[in-house]
């Protein structure tokens, strides 16, 4: 049974740049929860809480998942790097390497970006690396809140995975 299983040891933040549909956020704060994240950061034109949607999906967790508001997302990147978190986009690019190929932080900050923009050039040049997720279909990503659970869930559980896990 899942809830008897030991956390994993590595801690978790979310940031959020530029995410408008309260859909994805929601669902950010639901994932969060489930990982017990450190903080959920939003930044930009986020929707945010109190919100009637957010609070829908996310089923509450905007009250449970600590998390604070900062408009510019490079203040908000350097922010979390103090805290002593490596900032990893989830975007494709031509430098990131797929999630299933890093070796994660013991602190991890998971960054995405805009619905249909994604992660800004500014906040790319501030990142310690990127990673994206492997598509086999002809969709080219995934929605927002799927890539973020998916990549989140990886990071959590990376070093339980066994030696290859670790890249």
């Amino acid at each position: 049974m899942m809830r008897s299983l030991e956390r994993p040891p590595t801690e978790l933040s979310f940031l959020l740049q530029d995410v408008e549909d309260p859909v994805n956020v929601g669902s950010a704060f639901r994932i969060g929860d489930a990982l017990k994240i450190k903080e959920l950061v939003l930044s930009g034109i986020s929707a945010q809480p109190p919100h009637k949607l957010i609070t829908k999906v996310g089923r509450g967790k905007d009250q449970r998942v600590p998390w604070r508001y900062e408009a510019d997302v490079e203040a908000a990147i350097k922010s979390v790097k103090a805290q002593g978190f490596e900032v990893v986009a989830v975007e494709i690019t031509p430098e990131a390497q797929s999630y299933l190929d890093v070796s994660y932080a013991d602190r991890t900050c998971l960054l995405v970006g805009h619905e249909d923009h994604g992660v800004t050039k500014k906040a790319l040049a501030l990142v310690d690396r990127c990673i994206f997720l492997p598509m086999y279909g002809k969709g080219a990503s995934l929605n927002v809140h799927v890539a973020l659970g998916v990549a989140a869930f990886h990071v959590a559980h990376h070093r339980l995975l066994g030696p290859n896990a670790e890249g």
